[in-house]
């Protein structure tokens, strides 16, 4: 997996008894400021975009292939007992409303280069049904973390932040809350040099800006009801540039910022009456942000993916290595009640090894 956060690539080994994960090993290969700078060119609209596109997608499939080579030595499994790679590759343009999704990742080289079946292109098919293609982790959320004794609410704080609402009466709702890190990580590289804001420390030693919050507050996409599902398309730069009042302290924006992150997820977490949030993805790893979130659903158990057994920086991979299971047992593994598509889809396209 390699989301919006532009951070890396994350590799996971899993074994699946039913629908329960076992990570056995994983691996973490980390995207240098050229290849960040490169992938975030390819957000918006620009010259070469067909060629560069190509040439980060053999990039990307050749760093894919380090880490699923580090991730099976680590797991000392033999090669021919891995069933598939799930490759969800990198997205570098979501745009539902024009009917198309865009991630590039070069599943075809990824496959040879490892000789391993490659299952890829997740969002295509629920697309063409009509749906958001996105988020696509509440199926798994939901086999996963969903118990009949309490409703649940799982966030997924990555560049992008999703919810899934778990009921507990067998219900799956989702959608984008919003920005996850992907705005502040983009000041804090800005600011203080850092591809992030290590345990948002420098966000903690700001002051919230209530009425720049408010501004931001104001933005269509928050008001919207679901299904829906947002990206750099529209939380990037620009959208960031011009609100921003002039004269504001960087440590002041970057605590409104992540105080964005917070009210928009915790605002449907709330919404949703469940008992329980459990929180993965990088923002899991973030103490100001987890502080924050415990302050505003004071009456809602928050609390690290990890306590339900699954590290919060391996949830996402493992998702796509289910949803690979599920391509490969021709199992519909989309949510039509979460992205809005007409209906169940099996979902991925398999390279043979």
């Amino acid at each position: 997996m390699s989301g919006t956060s532009l951070d890396g690539v994350d590799a996971v080994v899993v074994r699946f008894a039913g629908n329960r994960p076992e990570v056995l090993a994983s691996a973490h290969r980390p995207f240098d400021a050229v290849l960040r700078a490169d992938l975030l060119r390819l957000s918006t609209a620009g010259g070469d975009e067909l060629e560069r596109a190509a040439k980060l997608g053999n990039t990307l499939a050749r760093i894919y292939a380090h880490a699923v080579e580090d991730a099976v030595t680590a797991s000392s499994i033999l090669r021919d007992r891995i069933a598939a790679i799930g490759c969800h590759g990198q997205t570098v343009r979501h745009r539902p409303d024009q009917g198309y999704s865009v991630q590039i990742g070069n599943a075809a080289l990824l496959a040879e280069l490892t000789s391993l079946r490659v299952v890829c292109d997740f969002r295509s098919r629920d697309i063409a049904a009509g749906g958001q293609g996105a988020p696509l982790v509440p199926a798994f959320h939901a086999a996963v973390f969903a118990r009949p004794e309490e409703d649940r609410a799982v966030l997924n704080v990555g560049g992008i932040a999703n919810v899934t609402l778990l009921g507990r009466d067998g219900s799956v709702r989702g959608y984008d809350t919003g920005p996850g890190n992907c705005l502040m990580d983009l000041w804090a590289a800005r600011h203080v040099g850092l591809p992030y804001d290590e345990a948002g420390r420098w966000a903690a030693s700001g002051r919230l800006l209530p009425e720049l919050l408010a501004a931001w507050l104001a933005e269509p996409y928050f008001g919207r009801p679901p299904p829906k599902s947002t990206g750099r398309e529209l939380f990037n730069e620009r959208w960031l540039g011009d609100r921003l009042p002039p004269g504001a302290r960087p440590q002041d924006v970057q605590a409104t910022l992540l105080e964005l992150t917070v009210r928009s997820a915790a605002t449907a977490i709330a919404q949703s009456g469940a008992a329980r949030a459990i929180v993965c993805g990088g923002g899991a790893l973030n103490r100001a942000l987890m502080a924050r979130l415990g302050e505003r659903l004071e009456r809602i158990t928050v609390e690290e993916s990890g306590a339900h057994g699954l590290d919060p920086l391996q949830v996402e991979a493992t998702a796509f290595a289910w949803l690979a299971r599920e391509a490969l047992e021709a199992r519909p593994a989309n949510l039509p009640g979460v992205t809005g598509a007409r209906g169940r889809r099996v979902l991925g396209a398999v390279y043979p090894p």
